[in-house]
């Protein structure tokens, strides 16, 4: 900067166009602004007009309350709103936009075309305006009661940001995606859209819990509602509702997902870690997670005044805000269970309220709801995952599909010693029949074939036992602990120094684990002791696994923030191996293990353990009915 130049004020025109740097970026950015400036005003039927991309043309037309005369000119200035007095009105703002620089901003980079008649007013009357000289010019026109809002020719007097535009397809998919956006959070208003004169949207206003579901289908696509649980939580002055998918029902990119704060859409980094941890060990690595939820809190509680396009929102307390998103979502796709994923698509006409645990109020993200019971297996001569011994035959499958009396027999005897492991006793009629089913084969060793009601399932074995021993580990290490088991022989394991040194640095951790090493060289451990739960896990490749998690994660702060990282590799060795043949009750062991336990439709890697076939499905296959 040179010593003589001098302070200046900016004139409006310069001072409107650098602010509409910040508020109109592109043709979305507009429509966000105006449509949101409709919905303030109370309008219940909103219809979009585009050309070009909106580059050419936006045309907003709203049935809301309208402007008076002599208020038209002032909506054009900046800064000038209805909507807010005084300090005690900002801190509880509850109107989408409040700054009163939206109109102004997008005049004084595009052809603006104001018309708007209130109920009690004779005539409608009009304002116009350019962005060359920002003088608005009064007079009267006809049209109904409501607003219309008309910007034509986006940036034609700012050449350097129109290059920055993209293809008539790229802006209008992003003026569509915002008005989907709203027509989320605003069930009660109709949203209709054309682009060069075609219709693309047609979303009537809805009131009851099914018509939103079937918005929801129409925005975000009717998969994700057949995908979606539906919740309703209130506590603590706040309220979650909405649909979250399932794990299995996951993006590669972050394209689903629709957060809104007192109807407000934001994309706030709280609630996305939030989101994160409760799906942390159910979606598959570099997957995203689909979610349409809405957050109602009291509007002192929160600032939205923080961002310029209002995007990101501050809460006064952080951390409860936190807890709760995470401990309900948490808690809702740990309810899952088979008969949930093949009951009907998601419907919200039975949204439940629900409280205590299934509200999130649990202090720990350990804490599960599996009894401490299955925990503490009987030591009898029949257990779940015993081998198959020599000589062994897989059992074969009866030509009906349907239990003889034998296998029928085999299962009572086999779930007779387990009564706390919570495996129901078989039905005595075959149509009560379990979700999975009953086993009727292994293939290749890596998969179980059963039938259920709906037709054929098909479980991969690992994953599910993997996700089985994962819960259960977590279970005992929440209340206290994993208990050892002392190894008959010790066994030696070779290491480099630094992991002997971990090992010893940390042995307290490895006390909690369940495990008892022994330093017996610089480069030498003893194994006297691994967890009771995996005691059928290879040893010093389980050690060898762990010191690598705890070599990675640091200090023992950071093994906490991981422990579930170090429980799920603990639970890969544990889980029963492919190829390992399994008897016809081990398999309905496994089927009935996976009922029971939370979140067993996926496995820790949020790979999915089961699929369905249903018989239309396997009559498409053979074009059965055709």
């Amino acid at each position: 900067m040179t010593g003589t130049a001098r302070i200046q004020l900016l004139n409006p025109r310069l001072a409107n166009q650098i602010a509409a740097g910040e508020v109109v970026e592109r043709p979305a950015s507009v429509i966000k602004e105006l449509l949101e400036n409709s919905l303030d005003s109370g309008a219940r039927r909103i219809d979009v007009e585009v050309e070009q991309g909106g580059v050419k043309l936006l045309r907003v037309r709203d049935d809301g309350s309208g402007i008076s005369a002599e208020d038209l000119p002032l909506a054009l200035a900046r800064h000038a709103t209805s909507k807010i007095r005084d300090l005690e009105d900002l801190e509880r703002v509850m109107s989408l936009g409040f700054r009163g620089e939206a109109l102004a901003s997008i005049s004084s980079v595009s052809r603006l075309t104001l018309t708007s008649r209130t109920a009690e007013a004779a005539e409608a009357w009009q304002v116009e305006t350019e962005g060359r000289d920002m003088e608005a010019r009064v007079q009267p026109a006809a049209h109904p009661v409501g607003t219309s809002v008309e910007v034509r020719d986006l940036f034609f007097n700012t050449p350097a940001r129109r290059k920055f535009l993209r293809s008539e397809k790229t802006e209008f998919d992003h003026l569509q995606e915002v008005i989907k956006r709203l027509a989320l959070a605003r069930f009660d208003v109709g949203f209709h859209l054309r682009h060069n004169g075609k219709a693309v949207l047609a979303l009537h206003a809805v009131g009851d819990d099914a018509a939103r579901a079937r918005r929801v289908a129409a925005v975000c696509g009717s998969a994700f509602l057949e995908q979606a649980l539906p919740i309703e939580v209130e506590r603590s002055g706040l309220r979650l509702w909405g649909w979250v998918g399932l794990p299995t029902f996951s993006r590669s990119q972050a394209d689903l997902q629709y957060f809104y704060v007192n109807g407000r859409m934001v994309r706030d980094k709280l609630v996305a870690h939030a989101v994160r941890q409760a799906y942390r060990d159910v979606l598959f690595n570099g997957r995203h997670p689909t979610f349409v939820l809405f957050l109602d809190v009291d509007p002192a509680v929160v600032d939205v005044n923080v961002h310029p396009t209002k995007h990101e929102v501050r809460f006064r307390d952080n951390r409860m805000v936190h807890d709760f998103l995470y401990g309900t979502l948490h808690r809702a796709l740990g309810d899952v269970r088979p008969e949930d994923q093949l009951a009907a698509p998601a419907s919200v006409t039975s949204m439940t309220q629900v409280s205590g645990l299934a509200a999130g109020e649990f202090a720990g993200q350990n804490e599960m709801s599996l009894s401490a019971s299955v925990l503490e297996q009987p030591q009898t001569e029949t257990q779940p995952w015993r081998g198959p011994g020599p000589g062994y035959q897989a059992p074969r499958p009866t030509p009906t599909g349907s239990h003889t009396a034998e296998a029928q027999g085999a299962y009572r005897e086999f779930f007779a010693p387990l009564p706390q492991a919570g495996v129901a006793s078989l039905p005595e009629s075959h149509e009560d029949v379990p979700p999975l089913g009953y086993a009727l084969a292994q293939l290749k060793g890596v998969y179980i074939l059963a039938e259920n009601a709906q037709g054929m399932v098909l479980v991969d074995m690992h994953a599910a036992h993997e996700r089985i021993t994962y819960e259960r580990l977590k279970t005992a290490m929440a209340s206290e602990g994993l208990r050892g088991q002392p190894l008959l022989v010790p066994e030696t394991i070779s290491l480099s120094q630094r992991e002997a040194d971990c090992a010893e640095e940390h042995a307290q951790w490895f006390q909690m684990l369940g495990f008892e090493l022994q330093r017996l060289g610089p480069e030498s451990l003893a194994i006297r002791q691994i967890p009771s739960l995996l005691k059928q896990a290879e040893a010093t490749r389980l050690v060898g696994d762990v010191l690598a998690d705890l070599l990675e994660y640091g200090t023992s702060d950071r093994i906490q923030a991981h422990l579930n990282e170090l429980l799920a590799t603990m639970a890969c060795h544990g889980a029963v191996r492919a190829n390992r043949r399994l008897t016809l009750p081990e398999m309905n062991g496994l089927l009935r293990d996976m009922e029971q336990t939370e979140r067993s439709g996926q496995c820790n890697h949020g790979r999915p353990t089961w699929t369905q076939l249903g018989m239309a499905d396997l009559d498409k296959l053979f074009l059965r009915g055709r």
